[in-house]
């Protein structure tokens, strides 16, 4: 299963709130402003509404090629050369961009036409960090942001000088298979050292940020990051806490059932019975998805496992451009067109041995006419198979709506650009891993008990990923809000942040941590400053998705057997909707697909019902919830 990654990125996560690189695949405007970033052309000021929105469209298509391909540099080539080209062409951008928002105010109160009313509320919320008016104060936030990504690209762990140094690469490989109570704890105070050296930069970089949002009309960058849904800022904290209440019981219930069993491997003095769980010991450096200790410590029913595509990928010496081109498959069943040639020749699918990379998976769309790549790492394994089919969603989200003007070049909320590859994903069953031969097919006449425990280790392998990830999908933006807002600040950073890892995760630092630590720092989205509830409101929608293609492509299965492999007309149903971008609310893009104008949690909850009815059961005696989460610090039923 895939883990989080910025995956729709450029520009260091300044641009675009909703998707964290800057858009556009149109064709680049000859000898405008944008090119240098100078001031608008002479004249500008008679301009009407619509022709100003169409001159912005033009002029933030060529800054945005130079900046896109500044950050694909950067990110797939880090020195300091490419460190300081990236924040100076970063830097244009937002001048650039500070002008227009300034200039669009000319427009307020009078009557627009609709696009060109989206077009300019687009603009405004177009980048993750708005700049300052003050050049110098520009350059120094770009610079501050372009700093911690490279601290957090080069980062590593020197336990014995600079011979002993681990990357995260294999700081994650330890956490995923080591079993060993001081090796992990090791291996997660490493990593969770790199965040110490950010955190004064990082502090600096939110009272800019903040300044530039002012800038804006906003009271802080957190209210301006929750104004990008299409409805008021208030009204989005209270969709996105009724969802969270929707799905909690069910992870509720998966921690109390994961907490027995690490009790039992580890022994109940390291993880005693009402407390919550110390975050080394879930298989993942941040406790955001658990299914790296499914086969040995998590599996309901050993003796039914659930095969994985692993030993056929590793035995076929499948490599990353087979991976690619398996998820290029699945599409073009849909009945989307194969990835551009640029695709093949542009793309960084692997981690080169000459120089320093990130290989946090991304997807970048170049803003040139068709060039679309993917930056990732991958290696044979199932994992890394669900992550490219996940990027993949993304790019294809990129070729479907590229003919948008760049301001609608985006997805309907962040959230549904990061769902398109989850929800192909949540096709990628059993039953599809076999049809290509990755897996062995299901021995026919098995009993109904084989049956019903191989359909519940299946549910636990996915909920370890899907619904352990969900309090994590709501932590690093309310940590963040609050962060912007003033209620935290740097003398209480860190307790901030594992307070509400507490209260939602039921999940705590495994050794004591105090303010000289960062620990949000050593998560990839802190430090590039992408705004993460696109992720759990993804892992919502996903689900809503899945049930209305299921339902386009006929089919009469449970959600959890359903695959839309194949299927032509779940596949126009899905183009219809991405074609659209931003162009129109996400209610209405919502609506086009699943004839619902509402996110619901509805149908995470209906795909996982086995499971929950599975998870009563075996949590009857055990002492349920954790110490900071009162709703659930009880008993579960027929325990004391």
């Amino acid at each position: 299963m895939r883990s989080i990654a910025c995956s729709a990125c450029g520009v260091l996560g300044l641009l675009a709130l909703a998707g964290c690189e800057p858009r556009g695949a149109g064709a680049p405007a000859g000898g405008s402003a944008a090119t240098t970033g100078s001031a608008p052309a002479e004249g500008a000021a008679s301009e009407t509404a619509d022709e100003f929105v169409a001159r912005v469209n033009r002029e933030l298509t060529v800054l945005a090629q130079e900046a896109q391909a500044a950050g694909f540099t950067q990110d797939t080539y880090i020195t300091p050369d490419t460190e300081l080209l990236n924040a100076r062409a970063t830097e244009r951008y937002l001048a650039y961009l500070s002008r227009a928002v300034a200039e669009a105010q000319r427009y307020d109160g009078q009557p627009l036409e609709p696009a060109t009313a989206r077009a300019l509320m687009k603009l405004r919320l177009n980048v993750a960090a708005p700049a300052p008016d003050d050049p110098e104060k520009r350059a120094r936030m770009t610079q501050l942001e372009a700093r911690m990504q490279s601290m957090y690209g080069e980062g590593k762990y020197c336990p014995r000088g600079p011979k002993s140094c681990e990357t995260l690469d294999q700081l994650q490989e330890i956490m995923a298979t080591s079993r060993d109570y001081a090796q992990l704890l090791d291996a997660w105070k490493g990593w969770h050292g790199i965040g110490a050296g950010m955190r004064d930069d990082y502090t600096e970089f939110v009272a800019l940020a903040n300044e530039g949002a002012r800038g804006l009309g906003f009271a802080d960058l957190g209210v301006m990051w929750r104004s990008g849904y299409d409805m008021p800022p208030q009204a989005f904290e209270e969709l996105s806490g009724r969802l969270w209440q929707q799905v909690k019981p069910l992870y509720a219930s998966l921690q109390c059932y994961a907490r027995a069993r690490l009790a039992q491997r580890y022994g109940a003095d390291k993880v005693p019975p009402g407390k919550p769980i110390p975050a080394h010991l879930l298989g993942n450096m941040w406790a955001q998805q658990w299914t790296q200790i499914y086969p040995d410590i998590l599996r309901p029913y050993p003796r039914a496992g659930v095969a994985t595509a692993d030993a056929r990928l590793k035995s076929e010496r499948w490599d990353a451009v087979r991976l690619t081109r398996s998820a290029e498959s699945f599409y073009t069943s849909l009945g989307f067109a194969p990835l551009p040639a640029s695709f093949w020749q542009h793309s960084m699918l692997t981690r080169p041995r000459d120089r320093e990379v990130v290989c946090h998976a991304s997807a970048w769309d170049m803003t040139f006419p068709g060039d679309v790549r993917v930056k990732a790492c991958l290696e044979p394994t199932e994992h890394d198979l669900y992550t490219i089919y996940h990027e993949l969603g993304h790019v294809y989200y990129y070729l479907s709506y590229a003919q948008q003007p760049y301001l609608f070049r985006d997805g309907a909320n962040d959230g549904f650009h990061e769902a398109i590859g989850d929800t192909v994903n949540l096709s990628v069953t059993p039953e599809y891993l076999a049809s290509i031969r990755l897996i062995p097919p299901a021995a026919p006449g098995h009993e109904a008990l084989i049956n019903q425990q191989m359909l519940i280790n299946q549910q636990m392998k996915m909920a370890l990923e899907k619904i352990a990830f969900l309090p994590f999908g709501r932590v690093i933006d309310e940590w963040r809000w609050k962060v912007f807002s003033g209620e935290v600040t740097a003398a209480n950073y860190n307790s901030a942040w594992w307070e509400l890892r507490r209260r939602y995760s039921g999940v705590a630092p495994p050794v004591p941590r105090t303010e000289a630590d960062f620990d949000p720092g050593a998560k990839y989205h802190v430090p590039s400053n992408t705004p993460y509830t696109r992720y759990f409101l993804s892992y919502i929608l996903q689900f809503q998705f899945h049930k209305a293609l299921c339902a386009a492509a006929g089919s009469r299965v449970p959600l959890y057997e359903c695959s839309i492999y194949g299927s032509r007309e779940a596949g126009r149903r899905l183009a219809a909707m991405l074609s659209l971008g931003a162009s129109e609310p996400w209610q209405d893009a919502l609506e086009k697909l699943t004839g619902s104008r509402d996110i619901d949690a509805g149908a995470i909850v209906e795909y996982f019902q086995p499971l929950m009815q599975w998870l009563e059961e075996q949590n009857k005696g055990q002492q349920c919830g954790w110490q900071g989460d009162g709703a659930y610090e009880r008993a579960a039923p027929g325990g004391r």
